[in-house]
């Protein structure tokens, strides 16, 4: 077996939420977008499905970065056991946003780290339970107009005049953002990858202080 020497960290993935939340936390990285489409099937699980796109995007960037650990990365948004997909456009927004409307979702991230030169990997999942306001046509017209719907599960951002929309987060804040950091923390370092940082601040510096408080945990 190979000495568990530092090797670079790769982030396949090109949100900028995710590239936040690792900066944050006070990793190093580079951001390789993966190549090739997600899949999306009816007949799995979220967490199966958003664990396949993870384990897939990780593997596109690895096969051709040998030397680093990559990690990889896929949110999908739940109701009633049925995957609620990014908004095609702004109607289709409204529309997603309305099914979501007082009610309590899932969000589910998987995350699959990997190494070519070590041949490890490793995945895992992470659901989180979001209530929304009951909501009126207007507010939820107006909140979608200060984002940008159409690359975000759910058609939503938390971090993004959460509040607005938001009345209670059950579980991880980070999660439902796009990388659950806690986790993530801990099976990076497994592979030899830890945060350059001042001080110990952990997981509640993501929470904006318009959710912090509204976030309770399991």
């Amino acid at each position: 077996m190979l000495p568990l020497v530092r090797l670079p960290l790769i982030l396949a993935s090109s949100s900028p939420r995710r590239r936040d939340l690792l900066a944050e936390a006070g990793f190093t990285f580079e951001i390789i977008s993966p190549d090739g489409t997600e899949v999306e099937s009816s007949a799995l699980s979220i967490a199966e499905l958003t664990t396949c796109n993870a384990t897939r995007k990780a593997l596109a960037v690895a096969r051709r970065y040998r030397n680093a650990v990559v990690i990889g990365a896929d949110t999908l948004v739940s109701l009633d056991g049925q995957a609620v997909t990014k908004p095609r456009d702004f109607a289709d927004a409204v529309g997603i946003l309305g099914r979501l409307n007082g009610k309590e979702h899932q969000v589910c991230t998987s995350v699959c780290l990997c190494s070519a030169i070590r041949g490890e990997m490793a995945s895992f999942h992470v659901i989180s339970n979001v209530q929304f306001h009951q909501l009126t046509d207007r507010e939820i017209r107006n909140y979608l107009a200060k984002i940008d719907p159409l690359d975000k599960a759910g058609a939503y951002a938390a971090q993004r005049h959460g509040r607005e929309i938001i009345s209670a987060i059950r579980g991880s804040y980070t999660n439902v953002v796009g990388l659950p950091m806690d986790q993530t923390e801990g099976a990076l370092a497994g592979f030899g990858i830890t945060p350059k940082r001042e001080g110990d601040s952990k997981s509640p510096a993501y929470s904006p202080p318009d959710l912090r408080r509204r976030t309770r945990s399991n």
